[in-house]
């Protein structure tokens, strides 16, 4: 998945091989939560999501919408803003920063089997009461989010989720119920604090399906070249993809192995900062 609201760049990811271009609409909350971190905030629009799909060939339309909330004088409801991106063309709608059951409930009532549900789990109150949340039907599929969650839960790096067993036990109880899921991002193979290639060989071991592609995988807001821009999707793509064959073949020994690596390097990162 790869957030951008400019369909010049969802046309480039798409033709790369990008599953799902991902318009963010979240900001009732975002800013207060995070607190001024470095994090991408979006605020796309109802506009931004029909204007991509008009250019999708491959890629299905995945949109955020806000965490549920009635209406006010600065903003519609949560029912009506789903049927609003539903309108746009939208085939995924991920719900995020969810607390309760109810409030799932709400989320699958108002979009009524239309498009696939997506929620984002990234509250500690809803890791809380999680199997209830499972048991709500008409997930189709759910993923973690690992920034916030990490905030929720006074980490210093949002790794350290992966490390500490937290993202496994999460994805036993996934698997469990037969849920599709997946968990945080990944920029371009030997890149980044964490590199990639460590990160996706855990997604293989834990049995995820779905990534978010980082900001750092291709900042468009520092490279602003389309063809420098649709060599970094080709590329890097195409690594990943190709790191993916070597993933899925791995042994359990290779895997266990990596795990550990994994957790070395989370401690040595999350005890510099």
């Amino acid at each position: 998945m790869y957030i951008t609201n400019r369909p010049e760049i969802a046309s480039i990811a798409d033709a790369a091989g990008v599953d799902r271009i991902f318009i963010d609409m979240e900001y009732i909350g975002k800013g207060e939560r995070q607190g001024g971190l470095d994090t991408v905030q979006s605020h796309h629009t109802v506009e931004d999501a029909r204007a991509v799909k008009k250019v999708l060939r491959n890629a299905q339309l995945m949109v955020r919408v806000n965490p549920i909330h009635d209406a006010t004088s600065e903003y519609c409801s949560t029912e009506d803003e789903i049927d609003a991106v539903i309108d746009a063309g939208a085939d995924v709608i991920m719900l995020p920063y969810f607390k309760t059951v109810e409030e799932v409930e709400r989320f699958v009532k108002a979009v009524d089997g239309r498009v696939r549900v997506f929620p984002l789990l990234e509250s500690a109150k809803a890791l809380e009461c999680l199997d209830s949340i499972l048991d709500v039907q008409g997930i189709d599929e759910i993923h973690i989010g690992l920034n916030d969650m990490s905030l929720d839960l006074k980490k210093k790096f949002m790794f350290e989720l992966l490390a500490d067993g937290t993202v496994e036990y999460i994805c036993r109880k996934f698997k469990a119920k037969n849920i599709p899921y997946g968990f945080g991002g990944i920029g371009r193979l030997g890149k980044g604090d964490l590199p990639a290639e460590y990160v996706i060989k855990e997604h293989y071991r834990l049995g995820s399906t779905c990534a978010i592609l980082s900001r750092s995988f291709c900042n468009c807001n520092l490279i602003t070249d389309l063809t420098e821009i649709r060599a970094v999707f080709k590329n890097g793509l195409r690594d990943i993809r190709e790191y993916e064959e070597i993933c899925a073949t791995a042994s359990e020994e290779d895997l266990r192995n990596n795990q550990k690596i994994v957790i070395e390097k989370v401690k040595e990162i999350s005890g510099s900062r």
